[in-house]
């Protein structure tokens, strides 16, 4: 897949995995996110290895992350998305989640799903909203599984 880059001032977003900074990823997402808390490092590289990234860099360095998942044809899950605190209030989130629903291998997709308990504002300016039918939507999930890694 070609790699796309977006600049604003001394801002990128990059799709370019080399330039991803897997180790502040990690950082993140294992110690300051309540969704994947102690996730192993070799669990998000086969994550990031098997996903569409999107890197939010302040001058090379690494401030944000968003990853999809898709059959790039029916469906994407928006996950992993986050801005450093220190970043944020700037309009990074949104100019990042404009630039993952205008990525062209993401056009004319049937579906959309993210999961959040934040920035639920932020999504719905791009067409998210609540379940119409909750009670057709199952899961299997294991909250403690990196615990047991």
């Amino acid at each position: 897949m070609e790699i796309r880059e977006s600049h604003r001032n001394d801002y990128t977003i990059s799709t370019d995995k080399k330039k991803l900074d897997i180790d502040s990823i990690h950082n993140f997402l294992a110690n300051e996110s309540d969704w994947s808390n102690g996730i192993p490092m070799n669990t998000l590289k086969t994550s990031i290895e098997n996903s569409l990234n999107f890197g939010l860099y302040y001058k090379n360095k690494q401030i944000g992350f968003a990853r999809i998942i898709s059959d790039y044809s029916t469906i994407a899950y928006l996950g992993d998305v986050y801005i450093l605190k220190e970043y944020r209030g700037n309009g990074l989130s949104k100019w990042l989640i404009n630039e993952i629903m205008e990525h062209p291998n993401l056009q004319g997709l049937r579906r959309w799903l993210l999961l959040t308990n934040t920035a639920e504002w932020l999504y719905k300016k791009f067409g998210f909203k609540e379940l119409p039918h909750p009670e057709f939507y199952m899961e299997k999930h294991n909250p403690n599984v990196y615990r047991n890694n």
